[in-house]
């Protein structure tokens, strides 16, 4: 045995880390505690930013130190002179430097830092843009330092330009820098936004212009060329996904303008709905309706009490103001917090009348194209299918010819983009249901698209596998409407835009709450067959239907309830016809 070295067991190897954290884990609370003490006693000295300097050294993520610090550092700069101030503050730059290297993502590094810019008499946002670029070249996706950099980008002056560049250099070094490209997409839209129509001819943001306040459009011109840079990326590498999620950004509509979409109004009840092109809330925006050159005092409200913010709002008219057929009125909706308004005219004999935008009209689920982006867009589709030949399984090619095909012709291309849907399904089986919610959308979509196309008010999507509604606000004028056979399990509170229904069929789904079915005035016929309402309860949201007289609700478990007919009469009184 001599001459050989005396192997520890692993027992004892344990024993003794297990005594040196608990010997350092004493160091640090006994320091910690000194630090904790100094703080309740108001001592702002240079030896509490020694002993935080060092717990933080080891741990960064220390919040409460780097609060006491700046206390201390507030209260030593009023002790110091304005050079002596700027040699403090610089020296804590260097002590955050530090600690970065310890932690990159520390929250209160950054955080601190940002502070100490602030109070240095005379910042360096040079050295700061430097420090940034070294950190993001070891680690292009740290959020943190991506921040922060936005920050000295604000305050250096750093123009669009410049920071389009940095993009440049990251992407083209790395497709699979995500953080560039999202950083790009908010920067494409202040150096090359789409020209605003009416302005003048220099009304456009200077190049050299900081990055911080932009508008949403980007010019086409500028977007053909981004296609191409994405289109380069996810043909070098297929499954990344930074490059598709960009390219799907390019492909998206831009966000809508707020305005008044769509005005109703009814002699039956003398109400009103009003539609925006986004939620908002009506009690605060300012919303006056004038009606024959007289502002009237209304109470409006949303369509449904759990929503605040609502695209549809409405309001009763004070009785008799337009009940009488004979005569005829002029409504004004003037949204004064937006500076815009709305007519509507309702004629002699008409029992109702509105004034809208269509869905078309709107670009709400598609933009116009022009040739030139429209022929790009098509030789973007056929390389995509030409990738997907050679990669038959690549989820993101495949999304991304549904996307395309939807930007050139939604209606055309429904049959491929239903095909396409089925195979994402089978390829990403983990993201089923959301392929499925979003061919849902695509598909209400389209029959919007359609039922406008045939001027009609009945929307028909039944055996179609829905599993989600949306845009409702879209179909305030529809009364007949037909969800039967689909995969339906609720009818959310968004139905109760539904004001001019009268009619609805959602048999076969498999709907357990009926929230949205809340005080539409004209609904007279409900069938919910083979659907899975349970409980009495489900069903008091129909009690605010007053002109409710028909309801289907055979092969619902709601039917084995003790007494369920003579509950439901009391619960719906108006009801004459009721199937069990």
């Amino acid at each position: 045995q001599h001459g050989r070295v005396k192997i520890k067991s692993t027992a004892q190897q344990e024993e003794e880390k297990r005594k040196e954290r608990e010997k350092k884990l004493k160091a640090y609370v006994s320091a910690r505690d000194g630090i904790l003490k100094k703080r309740s006693a108001g001592e702002h000295d240079e030896e509490a930013l020694q002993l935080t300097q060092q717990l933080l050294s080891s741990n960064p993520d220390f919040a409460t130190l780097w609060n006491y610090r700046r206390e201390v550092l507030l209260h030593l700069e009023t002790l110091r002179e304005k050079d002596e101030v700027q040699k403090l503050y610089e020296s804590e730059l260097h002590f955050i430097e530090a600690c970065l290297k310890v932690n990159p993502k520390s929250y209160g590094c950054w955080h601190h830092r940002s502070w100490v810019n602030t109070r240095l008499p005379q910042p360096d946002w040079t050295r700061e843009l430097g420090l940034c670029d070294r950190c993001l070249s070891l680690d292009e996706r740290n959020f943190h330092c991506w921040d922060y950099r936005r920050v000295v980008v604000k305050e250096s002056g750093v123009s669009v330009e410049q920071e389009l560049q940095f993009t440049d250099h990251l992407i083209g070094s790395n497709f699979s820098n995500y953080s560039s490209w999202h950083y790009r997409s908010t920067l494409l839209p202040q150096l090359h936004p789409q020209p605003v129509p009416d302005s003048a001819p220099n009304a456009s943001p200077s190049p050299t212009t900081s990055p911080q306040f932009h508008s949403h459009r980007v010019c086409e011109e500028q977007l053909l060329k981004e296609y191409e840079l994405a289109h380069n990326a996810f043909f070098t590498d297929p499954n990344d996904q930074s490059a598709w999620f960009y390219y799907r950004w390019l492909l998206g509509r831009a966000e809508r303008e707020e305005m008044i979409s769509c005005v109703y109004v009814s002699r039956e009840g003398e109400r009103v709905s009003v539609a925006f092109s986004k939620p908002v809330h009506a009690q605060s925006e300012g919303l006056m309706l004038v009606l024959d050159g007289q502002p009237q005092q209304v109470q409006w409200r949303s369509a449904h009490p759990r929503f605040r913010h609502s695209p549809v709002w409405l309001c009763d008219l004070p009785p008799g103001s337009i009940s009488d057929i004979s005569n005829e009125h002029n409504l004004n909706i003037h949204w004064t917090e937006k500076h815009t308004h709305r007519d509507c005219a309702l004629y002699t004999g008409s029992a109702e009348s509105w004034c809208r935008d269509s869905a078309t009209d709107q670009e709400l689920f598609r933009s116009e194209l022009s040739v030139e982006k429209s022929s790009v867009l098509q030789a973007e589709l056929q390389s995509c299918n030409q990738l997907l030949e050679l990669e038959p399984q690549n989820k993101w090619c495949l999304l991304t010819i549904i996307l395309l095909m939807r930007a050139l012709d939604p209606l055309g291309h429904e049959k491929e983009t239903l095909a396409h849907f089925q195979t994402l399904k089978e390829v990403d089986p983990m993201r089923s249901s959301y392929y499925s919610d979003l061919c849902s959308k695509f598909l209400i979509e389209n029959t919007i698209l359609k039922m406008e196309y045939a001027e009609v008010r009945v929307f028909s999507l039944s055996d179609k596998n829905l599993t989600i509604l949306c845009h409702l606000d879209q179909l305030l004028f529809v009364t007949h409407i037909n969800l039967s056979s689909n995969q339906l399990l609720r009818l959310p509170p968004q139905f109760a835009m539904l004001q001019c229904l009268e009619v609805l069929e959602a048999d076969d789904n498999a709907i357990e709450s009926l929230e949205g079915l809340y005080h539409l005035p004209k609904l007279e016929e409900v069938s919910l067959r083979n659907n899975q309402i349970c409980k009495l309860s489900d069903l008091e949201s129909l009690a605010s239907c007053t002109k409710l007289t028909r309801l289907d609700l055979r092969g619902n478990p709601v039917h084995r309830t003790a007494n369920i007919e003579s509950e439901l009469s009391q619960l719906l009184p108006l009801v004459a016809a009721l199937s069990l």
